[in-house]
């Protein structure tokens, strides 16, 4: 199903909504110059149409009227972003280019004078951005640098018809405006598995008394430092880091904890397989580790017959193809994450990946080492916090939209439904962050009750970091205690099966809900809640500090 979109701007730009019909549904629109106007105005074809998705592709010259005094560009400015803010509607998206300033009479401005009035319009979409979770940036900027001013810009076009933009350049918006349509409803990848030897640095660990690894600030070893400065780039967005590399460990550890032009260290990875055994067994352990599936495992290896190998023996594995040429591995990843891993928004969840995969590896020492499964659960001291949902909204869509494995019935919601739920006076929400001895998990689940009859929970999705510590067990007690308090007698829930929630089929049974029928296509189970079911977990709740 296309998404239905809306392209609106300040100049002429009816080239690229004729480019991008092919691939979206369209707003036909009205013109140029009235982008806000249609947005205000609740009976123009603009809200007819009923966009999903509203690109702005403002132009910063004809925004600020040619006003180039800074103090009045900002009153045009911070006046044109009240307006915006009254036409948002929730459930909807924005995306509101970023300021690239252009035109004849900029040519005169100094450098600091641009560089000012660019810096009006940002300051102002960031704190539109940061009021409103709805609001992406658009990248306008790098759109127009990639191609310089000279290939983006026609003064020719723009007098004959305000087309400012050349059709190198109309093509370039096309671009990205549907890759940007694309990250809102994709399933990103989470983990990059790499290789070591003529991957991360040129040459072969271990052979320094022959020649040393290429890795420098110059000539060929700058390539492979900037591939390292990309990917540390890429983790701290988010991207779960790990080794798959054929090698002695001492010498590739020597490397990557002493080199000193190395730039991604030891901690930079969530899980290591430096040994001389067979690839697929050691990322398919490796996602056992991280308890992750395959399919979000991307390789990176300079070796043909390596990525042979993984496409053969683990197809869910995502292998792109190797650069040729060591100056292309940095654009090469850059174009690896934009098409695998990027996000249209990053939460606070994303950013701390690499460190909480990390703790989770102490967890499993504890486990090792304690001599029953409830000692071990009592030693991680796990405390539990109810958080709200609506300020929290991003973590908790993308919660409820790339949860496969601990999710009961795997439903998705666009941010229209997910506003429409948390207004619903018959749904309660419940949204949790966990925290134990060794860290913080984040924001990692999230149930919903709809109470229009029996009380029956309709989504109960928890991040698979979590997974194995009974949490679910003292989630459903809360929640079942306050339907008690309700005046509800019983609580029902619901069951999808799909080929990778597997790990949740017996979930309700094991927490003393009896199967009572099917509902649709899900199994639905009940508990009497009068009843008290033994369960076997140990958690403390962070507000009241009550033990469960």
């Amino acid at each position: 199903m296309k998404h239905k979109v809306a392209l609106l701007s300040n100049v002429n730009i009816s080239f690229v909504t004729r480019m991008l019909g092919k691939d979206l549904e369209m707003y036909a629109g009205e013109g140029y110059g009235n982008e806000l106007g249609l947005m205000m105005d609740k009976n123009s074809s603009y809200h007819a149409f009923e966009p999903q998705i509203t690109f702005l592709i403002i132009d910063l010259l004809e925004a600020i009227k040619h006003e180039t005094d800074a103090v009045g560009a900002e009153e045009v400015v911070a006046r044109w972003f009240r307006m915006l803010e009254t036409c948002l509607q929730p459930g909807k998206i924005y995306y509101v280019s970023d300021a690239f300033l252009w035109g004849t009479e900029a040519e005169l401005l100094s450098p600091q004078q641009r560089r000012d009035l660019e810096s009006i319009w940002m300051r102002a979409l960031e704190k539109c951005v940061g009021a409103h979770s709805n609001v992406r940036v658009f990248p306008y900027c790098s759109v127009i640098e990639r191609l310089g001013t000279d290939n983006a810009f026609s003064l020719k076009m723009w007098y004959m018809g305000k087309i400012m933009h050349t059709g190198d350049a109309q093509k370039r918006l096309a671009e990205e405006i549907l890759h940007k349509c694309e990250l809102e409803t994709g399933v990103p990848k989470k983990v990059l598995v790499l290789d070591l030897d003529n991957t991360l640095w040129g040459g072969l660990a271990g052979e320094a008394d022959i020649t040393p690894v290429t890795l420098s600030d110059d000539h060929g070893g700058l390539a492979y430092k900037n591939l390292q400065r990309v990917i540390l780039q890429m983790q701290k967005a988010g991207v779960i880091l790990a080794i798959a590399s054929k090698n002695n460990e001492a010498d590739a550890s020597e490397i990557i904890d002493k080199h000193p032009h190395m730039v991604l260290r030891s901690d930079a990875f969530a899980a290591k397989r430096i040994n001389w055994n067979n690839k697929a067994d050691n990322i398919a352990e490796m996602a056992q580790e991280l308890n992750l599936g395959l399919d979000s495992f991307v390789f990176f290896d300079d070796s043909d017959t390596e990525r042979e190998l993984i496409k053969k023996l683990l197809p869910q594995v995502v292998v792109p193809d190797f650069p040729a040429k060591p100056e292309e591995l940095a654009p090469a990843m850059c174009e690896i994450y934009r098409k695998y891993f990027e996000k249209p928004v990053l939460t606070k969840e994303d950013a701390e990946k690499t460190r909480q995969y990390a703790e989770n590896a102490k967890r499993s020492q504890l486990q090792a080492s304690a001599f029953s499964f409830a000692d071990y659960l009592k030693d991680l001291q796990i405390k539990l916090e109810s958080v709200k949902p609506v300020a929290n909204l991003d973590r908790f869509i993308q919660l409820m939209n790339k949860t496969n494995q601990f999710n009961l019935t795997t439903k998705r919601y666009d941010l229209a439904e997910m506003q429409k739920v948390l207004e619903d006076s018959i749904k309660k929400v419940y949204l949790y962050r966990v925290e134990d001895c060794f860290g913080d998990y984040g924001i990692v689940a999230a149930l919903i009750v709809d109470l229009s009859g029996v009380p029956t929970i309709t989504d109960f999705v928890m991040s698979c970091r979590i997974m194995g510590k009974n949490v679910e067990y003292g989630i459903l007690t809360i929640v079942e205690e306050e339907l008690r308090k309700l005046g509800y007698g019983k609580v029902q829930g619901l069951y999808c099966a799909t080929p990778k929630n597997k790990p949740v089929e017996k979930l309700y049974e094991k927490a003393g809900y009896m199967f009572v029928g099917r509902q649709a296509a899900a199994d639905l189970y009940e508990l009497d809640l009068a009843t008290n079911p033994e369960r076997e977990y140990y958690m403390k709740t962070i507000q009241n500090h009550v033990d469960l």
